[in-house]
């Protein structure tokens, strides 16, 4: 099989689980893939992990079920500030080096999901910045233009995605780190609500504040990785566990910045591609309301120029301490300033947090998430080596105020300047809206109809076609007496189904008319091996409400499990135990249960 320029988790998936494809095709093609493209871009990874290694892996992998294994096969990459047994950590700077003892929790739980650590990525050293300019391992750069930056702190992990390297990657964000990246290279960057991922075994910036975030091609393979990494840990002080608050989805109100706020540092096609987003969100069933982004911008600057800088020193005191001549002149000066301030000005920054917190969430009384730029522009390699500063303070200017009033946010896509350079927004929600935050932004990203990545030869999976809640969305394929036309139809009309596509299933299904059915009804059983045309299937979209109703009234010895599409998409549907599927006729032949009917 030859693999898609994006490796999106779901078509890889499903080829490993028809058995077009193993992980040892896929590590084999990764592997390829990053040698070729270090002739662009030499600084995405500090180490990776050896190809014997992979492969073995890939060997383990393939004695088990890929059925089984929601990630089998996965190739992914870690920001260098996480440990993976095995590997050095880093973070970006070789005195601070050490070898971990054992892996992180996120790394451990994804691992267990049949993910495959491919190795680990660049960053802004200490994960301090936005630019990705400040690493001792060289800079990697925008997938579009090498002048311009990755983007920063997680720069590594953006780019291994976008280049189409790995199918996701681990980056870290407390300021933006898991965001700005992702605007400046046409992907995804999913920052879950604080603690949802365990830091343990992350090298803090902020520990209080700190995220470890998810880069991927779509938003519906970003939130199935914070799905799986996501669980409360005992060991992280941090640690809290996702109970999910809702968001009204099919209307509602979505926060913009006024006209006096819209600050794009002179780039007018990103402030008509703003402009653009919020048109496009209107059309998804929103509604703009203004937003008052002066508290947002005050708790932005409690972050780099106020006390919370000392949070940053706290976190490597010892070796600011004993090797600060070692460290990134930039980073180095940022941790200077945390000397000038004393415990009360700390105690100080955090009662005016908390005070900002509750102005936020007051907010939430108007509007149900926001509707940002992810960054003013991208700027230039040169503009960071002259500014090193300002370039960075521009890049967070709205990013910085989401991890301190405890929010969730999700960076995609928004289209294309005419220079050729990418611009993105970012949905910013409550606290625990991460799945429906995820959604609402995967449905504009969907919208958008841009693909995705460098190549831009792929678009984006979304949470419908994966099968999954998309704003509370489920889609269900069916097979028999519940098609349109057919005597069990109205079920699906008294839960306002919506008809969505008439396809055909993968090609290793069976179809089974059962014997003695009241009304008549087909049974279909998947046979691996087996090739045929495949069978056809009307899909239909319900409300989860609708969809656990449903679901409750099919009876014995049907079942809901999952079905793949000819596309290869894997959707929920109609299943039959085997048993009783082959105690009636084999009907495969006819094409589907329609054609038989007309028999």
């Amino acid at each position: 099989m030859t693999l898609p320029n994006m490796l999106q988790i779901a078509p890889l998936l499903s080829a490993c689980r028809a058995g077009t494809l193993t992980p040892t095709e896929i590590v084999r093609e990764v592997s390829a893939r990053i040698e070729a493209y270090a002739a662009k871009d030499s600084a995405v990874w500090i180490s990776r992990v050896p190809t014997e290694q992979l492969l073995a892996r890939a060997a383990e992998l393939e004695k088990l079920s890929a059925d089984d294994l929601p990630l089998y096969g996965i190739p992914f990459a870690v920001k260098d500030n996480i440990d993976v047994a095995g590997l050095p950590t880093t973070a970006a700077c070789p005195a601070f080096a050490y070898e971990p003892s054992e892996s992180a929790e996120v790394i451990k739980r994804l691992e267990a999901a049949g993910a495959i650590v491919i190795g680990k990525t660049n960053l802004d050293q200490f994960a301090t910045g936005l630019v990705g300019m400040r690493s001792p391992y060289g800079q990697p750069h925008c997938v579009f233009n090498a002048d311009y930056v990755s983007g920063g702190s997680s720069s590594g992990s953006a780019v291994a995605v976008a280049a189409g390297l790995v199918s996701f990657s681990l980056g870290t964000d407390t300021a933006g780190s898991g965001r700005v990246p992702a605007a400046f290279n046409n992907i995804v960057g999913l920052k879950p609500s604080r603690g949802v991922l365990s830091t343990r075994g992350l090298v803090p910036a902020c520990e209080s504040l700190d995220c470890i975030s998810v880069f991927a091609g779509s938003t519906a393979d970003a939130w199935e990785v914070e799905r799986i990494a996501g669980a409360a840990d005992a060991r992280a002080p941090f640690s809290r566990t996702l109970s999910p608050h809702s968001l009204p989805l099919a209307t509602f109100r979505f926060a913009v910045l006024s006209a006096e706020d819209r600050f794009f540092d002179g780039n007018e096609a990103n402030a008509a591609l703003y402009e653009q987003a919020i048109q496009r969100l209107e059309q998804l069933g929103g509604t703009p309301v203004e937003l008052d982004f002066a508290p947002l911008k005050e708790t932005a600057a409690l972050l780099y120029s106020g006390p919370f800088v000392v949070e940053r020193l706290a976190a490597i005191k010892d070796f600011y301490h004993s090797n600060r001549k070692d460290m990134d002149p930039t980073v180095g000066v940022i941790l200077d300033g945390a000397v000038n301030y004393s415990a009360t000005d700390v105690f100080d920054g955090i009662y005016r947090q908390h005070a900002l917190q509750q102005v936020a969430q007051r907010m939430w009384n108007d509007f149900d998430v926001m509707l940002l730029p992810t960054a003013p522009r991208i700027v230039t390699k040169q503009e960071v080596i002259e500014q090193p500063i300002a370039a960075n303070s521009l890049l967070g200017a709205y990013t910085n105020f989401v991890n301190l009033l405890d929010m969730a946010a999700c960076a995609v896509p928004a289209g294309f300047a005419p220079d050729g350079l990418p611009f993105g927004v970012t949905f910013v929600g409550p606290a625990f809206t991460d799945e429906d935050l995820a959604a609402l932004a995967g449905r504009f990203h969907e919208a958008l109809g841009e693909a995705i990545g460098a190549a831009r030869s792929e678009k984006p999976e979304s949470f419908a076609e994966r099968g999954g809640s998309s704003s509370g969305r489920v889609l269900l394929a069916v097979v028999g007496a519940h098609l349109k036309g057919f005597p069990l139809h109205w079920q699906l009309e008294q839960e306002n189904a919506v008809l969505r596509e008439t396809t055909r299933t993968a090609p290793d299904y069976r179809l089974f008319a059962l014997p003695d059915a009241t009304p008549p009804k087909p049974g279909l059983v998947r046979e691996r091996g087996f090739t045929g045309e495949g069978l056809e299937v009307e899909v239909y979209e319900l409300d989860t409400a609708g969809f656990g109703r449903f679901v409750a009234s099919v009876p014995q010895p049907m079942s809901i499990g999952r079905l793949t599409l000819a596309n290869g998409k894997e959707v929920c549907g109609f299943l039959c135990s085997e048993a009783v599927a082959r105690s009636g006729t084999d009907i495969t032949a006819t094409g589907g249960w329609r054609c038989y009917m007309k028999k």
